[in-house]
């Protein structure tokens, strides 16, 4: 009988386990697919709420920066990108992001940083570097004659 219970005790907590790491993985698969559907309010509540289980998740900070970004909320956004970059120092698209509202903001020296960074890192998106260098030599004359 004791063995039963054993065995009871010991399945009980394999399955809960289970539930637990599969609803981890459940959270982040489902907000994707919801992001994708564009129903942002309810991909970011599970984006947050896996975040809870895994606080060192840089895909759900950099999707809840896309969101910010959908919703004009800059300092949100930001925040996100700088917590994704903070788990995954090279993640491309963060940095990208991050150059995109250094422009907005007429920060040049942070651009300028950002795409040092940048280039050492990309992989896939390296052409979009080029468009905000071609950006920058567009705005900095007008800067330096004013």
């Amino acid at each position: 009988m004791k063995n039963f219970i054993k065995i009871i005790i010991l399945v009980s907590l394999t399955f809960n386990f289970n539930t637990f790491i599969y609803s981890k993985e459940n959270f982040f698969n489902k907000a994707i697919e919801l992001f994708n559907e564009e129903k942002y309010d309810d991909a970011r509540f599970l984006f947050e709420r896996n975040i809870v289980f895994n606080p060192k998740d840089a895909n759900s900070y950099l999707y809840l920066a896309k969101i910010y970004n959908y919703e004009d909320d800059q300092r949100k956004e930001e925040y996100n990108l700088e917590t994704t970059l903070l788990i995954e120092p090279n993640n491309e698209e963060a940095i990208l992001m991050l150059m995109n509202i250094a422009l907005k903001k007429s920060n040049y020296e942070k651009v300028k940083i950002l795409s040092e960074k940048f280039v050492k890192v990309c992989k896939t998106l390296c052409k979009e570097n080029k468009n905000i260098q071609e950006s920058l030599k567009n705005i900095e004359p007008k800067n330096n004659e004013s």
